[in-house]
């Protein structure tokens, strides 16, 4: 059940409110103090699975030492660092551009549910309010004013991310970019944000490190848990289902399916189990990459 905040409510975020628009918010889940302490990962939503993976790890590194990850719910990077955080059992906030009780994209509700009980849903539109194009422009700005920075990850010349990345530079915000391969459309927002003085980013410290000096000492320090500790006990058909998926070139569902010798429904349990459990990504077109680590079998 979603609850209405205004600028004057105790809980209402306090960098949001330090903003020259501060808007009425409708909020599901929890926020917390702990949520100055954010930083949002945004891109494209037709993402390649460098992307994915990329902003995954980054927003899991990030999560892990504290960081709140926010976010706008899209398909591709915004769903990509989502569950980064997730899975790092750190906190992510997601600014919708339409009402909480309004589905968009509707693949993305069972994220959402975890999203509310480990984070929350924030938006300025009223229940019932439909995800219309002007809208987000205006669900940029929140998520722009909610943070300390915005890293981009992946985004065509034209796109929303880098609107969010205009916006947080205008709000005083520290902008944020990782590089990508100079072949890549996708490559062309990120890399005119470099060469506009945006940080590069290669991993998790170059973002703290352009932290202010409140926001440094928040982080916490994590010890990088052993490799075996990440092994996932699956039984032999979701490991040999993982073995035929790549983390580098996505594979349709139906050349998985076809080359398990058309077990559709069991190359569907198996890729869900493998979703869960964080090995394996659905990327758009109900395509297929692994997300690295080994398998231990049951």
């Amino acid at each position: 059940m979603s609850r209405r905040l205004t600028p004057h409510d105790p809980d209402y975020p306090a960098l949001l409110g330090a903003a020259s628009v501060v808007p009425d918010l409708y909020v599901e889940g929890i926020l917390s103090s702990d949520d100055a302490l954010a930083i949002a990962i945004v891109g494209s939503r037709s993402a390649t699975a460098y992307g994915m993976q990329t902003a995954e790890q980054l927003a899991g590194e990030l999560a892990a030492r504290g960081v709140t990850i926010v976010s706008g719910l899209a398909r591709g990077i915004d769903t990509a660092a989502h569950r980064g955080a997730l899975g790092a059992g750190g906190r992510t906030i997601a600014v919708l551009g339409n009402g909480l009780d309004v589905l968009y994209p509707p693949e993305n509700g069972p994220l959402a549910r975890e999203i509310v009980r480990r984070g929350a849903l924030l938006s300025q539109f009223a229940p019932g309010t439909p995800p219309l194009a002007w809208h987000f422009p205006a669900r940029n700005r929140v998520i722009a004013a909610l943070v300390l920075g915005v890293v981009v990850v992946e985004a065509a010349e034209r796109s929303g991310a880098l609107i969010t990345a205009r916006l947080a530079a205008d709000l005083g915000r520290e902008v944020f970019a990782v590089p990508g391969r100079i072949s890549s459309p996708l490559s062309a927002g990120p890399h005119g944000l470099i060469q506009d003085g945006a940080k590069l980013v290669r991993n998790w410290t170059d973002v703290v490190q352009e932290l202010p000096e409140h926001g440094r000492r928040a982080v916490r320090d994590v010890t990088t848990p052993p490799d075996d500790a990440r092994a996932l006990p699956v039984d032999d058909e979701v490991a040999r289902v993982l073995a035929e998926l790549s983390p580098d070139e996505p594979h349709h569902i139906e050349e998985v399916i076809a080359r398990r010798d058309g077990d559709a429904a069991g190359v569907a349990a198996a890729l869900v189990a493998l979703e869960l459990g964080g090995w394996a990504r659905q990327l758009a077109g109900q395509r297929w990459v692994a997300t690295g680590g080994r398998v231990r079998r049951a």
